[in-house]
């Protein structure tokens, strides 16, 4: 079994300091977020990045300004920014950190209810756009599913051209809108995916660390952070995003699964050699 990929979602763009005053906001928080979360043994850092008062922005230097610091502080580390962004805003907006010279991003793969009159939109055009950005840029996209039909449409665009391998796919489970966090869903999101594909579980709220146990029983590589989950166990607020993270190599060691360093990981998911230094 191949040793276990952990990737730190450190903030999101929908939880708030008043969920738990860990959350980060400034420059300077988000770097220490990830750097705690690096330590700890997060080899991915899934970024989304704040204005100070906390709202939600995918600017461009700002993404290459916490990005710089990230590189300093964690100079093998895999930095991962959404391309999801928050709901309402559209495609070039989400697009920007792609700008930048990086080597990863998330490409969410369907539109889902978000909750109230949120959603979430991604149609199959969007899609095609997000994907052929990145494969023009060499940038590998990690296939965020929210539900069975999400997997779908990547296979399905797969075999049109639009995604080519590796395929590395991200389940977030638990989501208001989408798929629950159950054991029956986690089997039949892996059970739907090629053998050889690698895939990641992020299961949001509760179901995080039952998802994460399971992910690491059956090979796959698991997602945690306070962007999906804010407590440590029941009533218990995580103070940080290095807690959960070492929650998470504790139960990979009830299982004896070694975990993966920033090398591996990219060995692991196919990647190639990137200059960490080439940022524009």
């Amino acid at each position: 079994m191949n040793k276990l990929i952990i990737t730190c979602a450190i903030s999101g763009a929908e939880v708030t300091k008043k969920d738990n005053p860990y959350v980060p906001y400034t420059v300077e928080e988000t770097i220490e977020e990830a750097y705690q979360a690096y330590k700890a043994g997060a080899s991915i850092i899934h970024l989304h990045v704040r204005n100070d008062d906390g709202s939600p922005t995918q600017s461009k230097l700002r993404y290459q300004k916490i990005m710089k610091g990230i590189r300093k502080r964690c100079p093998d580390v895999i930095i991962q920014p959404t391309t999801g962004g928050a709901v309402g805003m559209n495609r070039d907006t989400r697009l920007k950190p792609t700008e930048l010279n990086i080597e990863m991003a998330t490409l969410d793969c369907g539109t889902l209810n978000f909750g109230g009159d949120d959603i979430f939109v991604n149609t199959e055009n969007d899609i095609k756009y997000f994907a052929e950005r990145m494969k023009e840029r060499h940038i590998l996209p990690e296939l965020e599913c929210f539900e069975k039909g999400h997997v779908d449409m990547v296979l399905r665009l797969h075999k049109k051209g639009f995604m080519i391998e590796p395929l590395h796919f991200s389940f977030v489970l638990g989501v208001n809108g989408g798929m629950t966090g159950e054991e029956r869903d986690f089997h039949f999101m892996r059970e739907s995916i090629p053998k050889h594909c690698t895939y990641s579980v992020a299961g949001i709220g509760r179901f995080e660390f039952s998802l994460a146990e399971l992910a690491i029983r059956y090979g796959g590589h698991v997602r945690v952070g306070l962007e999906d989950n804010i407590y440590l166990e029941k009533g218990l607020l995580a103070k940080g995003n290095k807690e959960l993270v070492e929650k998470v190599v504790s139960l990979a060691k009830k299982y004896n699964r070694e975990i993966a360093t920033p090398k591996e990981a990219r060995e692991i998911l196919g990647m190639k050699e990137f200059n960490h230094e080439n940022i524009i």
